[in-house]
């Protein structure tokens, strides 16, 4: 392990309190036709972390978007009691980007139907729809660094450590070629007062190529502990910047949500104007930076709270038994490659959780709780398609004259959503279609309307 770790590392697994640094048919029902999805991917310096919650067992899942030689990768997460080998394991990285995709915030749009011809709207339904390594024990006294344990884990080699200050646990690491961030130390001792171990991993090239992967996979830790947390405060020691946190939390209860920092809800069911539609990145990248501001960076935002086994509208489709179950959702004690259906006790809940943070705003690590809330929300945007033929009639009138005025909400909405100047918005409405001039009423709706008087 050479001394430029934290070069090449990016924010993936940074997240969890990763010293990444350190190496540098419910009711309610929303029937539409969906567009894309904004998932974790559009954000810079982010990170998913995907959380299982049983009782007092929690299941946490890294997701790495590391970029680099993997020699030169490495890990150190903070875990709240010793960790013996079989609660250690890897991950699809597919599987992580499916539950991404299912709960990501959508756009969705609609279209007008003919005013003169009115239908009742009928609610549509759902779709349906590794090798052990010899343990071993050893107390660095010059240190005060315990080394508890070493396992073989896939492609990667793992240590499960303890120590006695968090000075000494620095000279540890940086006597073992990992390069350390100035200010280190305070956090980690933070973490040895809470009696708190660590778990270091860092590639082993040799398995990774026999084993054929090419790529890294996530790492998943399952512990046994009161406390339902994300330590991130690692992630922001000398980080150059603000970095984005997406949460995916698994329960039988409910909802998820902070137990030590506010959590809201972002902005959903919202009309915005149609060229959206070939903007939607840098639309919810603009939006969550503003919710973010509004919040003076002191929040976590729920993108999606959901009932697993379907979707409305399906941004991806529902998970399978056995991803859920990989992803450490174990109660469903299921490998079937099915769409998960609940049975019996067999709940799946998932929140999205989005946070963005750094030291000065976030000084805690994220504390979580369950709660017994499952009313579904999701982030979804609207899009609203004028009709598009003649529409003759009084009713036809009525409508075209009632545009302007819908147009300039959804301009008015999307300027408050994301702080984009209105006489731009409304600028590129008119190019694309949606003036703000009233249009002339249809002479054969007149005469139409002579002849019924």
């Amino acid at each position: 392990m050479t001394s430029s770790i934290a070069h090449n590392l990016k924010a993936g697994m940074a997240a969890t309190a990763i010293l990444a640094q350190l190496a540098t048919a419910p009711a309610n029902a929303f029937c539409g036709f969906y567009v894309t999805q904004a998932d974790a991917k559009l954000f810079n310096k982010s990170s998913k972390v995907v959380l299982a919650r049983d009782g007092e067992e929690t299941a946490i899942t890294m997701a790495s978007d590391y970029e680099g030689d993997v020699k030169e990768f490495a890990v150190v997460v903070p875990v709240p009691t010793f960790i013996e080998r079989k609660q250690i394991g890897v991950v699809d990285p597919k599987t992580i980007d499916h539950i991404d995709r299912y709960t990501a915030p959508r756009l969705v749009e609609y279209f007008d139907e003919d005013p003169c011809s009115p239908k009742e709207i009928v609610a549509l339904a759902a779709p349906p729809m590794m090798s052990v390594g010899p343990q071993t024990r050893g107390v660095e006294q010059s240190y005060g660094v315990t080394i508890e344990a070493s396992y073989d884990i896939a492609e990667y080699d793992v240590l499960i450590l303890s120590a006695k200050e968090g000075d000494g646990l620095v000279a540890w690491l940086t006597d073992n070629h990992y390069r350390i961030p100035q200010g280190a130390e305070r956090v980690l001792g933070s973490y040895i007062k809470q009696s708190m171990r660590f778990f270091i991993a860092k590639v082993n090239t040799e398995r990774m190529k026999a084993i054929g992967k090419g790529y890294l996979r996530p790492l998943q830790v399952r512990y046994q502990s009161a406390k339902f947390m994300v330590p991130l405060r690692l992630g922001t020691v000398n980080a150059k910047g603000p970095q984005d946190m997406v949460i995916l939390a698994l329960s039988k209860q409910g909802r998820v949500e902070s137990s030590n920092y506010r959590t809201i809800k972002v902005a959903s069911g919202v009309e915005v104007p149609l060229y959206v539609k070939d903007e939607f990145g840098p639309f919810y990248e603009a939006l969550f930076e503003r919710s973010v501001a509004k919040a003076n960076m002191h929040a976590v935002f729920v993108e999606c709270a959901w009932d697993m086994g379907w979707c409305d509208p399906c941004a991806a489709e529902p998970l399978k038994n056995k991803e859920l179950v990989e992803l450490g959702a174990r109660w469903i004690a299921s490998d079937d490659d099915e769409p998960f259906q609940p049975a019996g006790d067999a709940d799946a809940f998932v929140t999205r959780l989005h946070v963005r943070y750094d030291a000065a705003h976030f000084p805690e690590d994220l504390a979580f709780m369950e709660t017994k809330d499952r009313e579904n929300f999701q982030g979804r945007y609207v899009l609203q398609h004028p009709f598009e033929g003649r529409a003759a009639c009084s009713a036809g009138d009525h409508y075209w004259q009632s545009l302007p005025e819908r147009y300039r909400r959804e301009a008015d909405t999307l300027a408050d959503l994301t702080g984009w100047h209105a006489a731009e918005i409304q600028t590129r409405m008119e190019a694309t279609g949606q003036s703000f001039a009233p249009k002339p009423a249809d002479s054969r709706s007149i005469l139409d309307w002579i002849f019924q008087r």
